[in-house]
């Protein structure tokens, strides 16, 4: 549920949503949501000073009962 959610939140900021995927992991230290957009839109999904990012991280880790960590990277990795 949690994947979805970023995933939803992330494509209505992003000027291509179909390019968009979130996978969850589950390690040692909680859990690992990796993002992957397009080149284009990596500058607008961190934002300016990484505010978008860390606004992100805040509300998955608000959804969460447990400890996230959210990666975000291009499609090209």
């Amino acid at each position: 549920m949690l994947a979805e959610a970023v995933e939803h939140l992330i494509r209505n900021i992003v000027d291509f949503p179909d390019d968009v995927s979130v996978k969850s992991y589950e390690n040692n230290r909680g859990e690992l949501l990796r993002v992957r957009v397009n080149p284009e839109d990596i500058g607008r999904v961190i934002g300016r000073g990484g505010r978008t990012a860390n606004s992100i991280r805040t509300v998955a880790q608000a959804l969460s009962d447990h400890r996230v960590r959210v990666d975000i990277m291009d499609v090209r990795r």
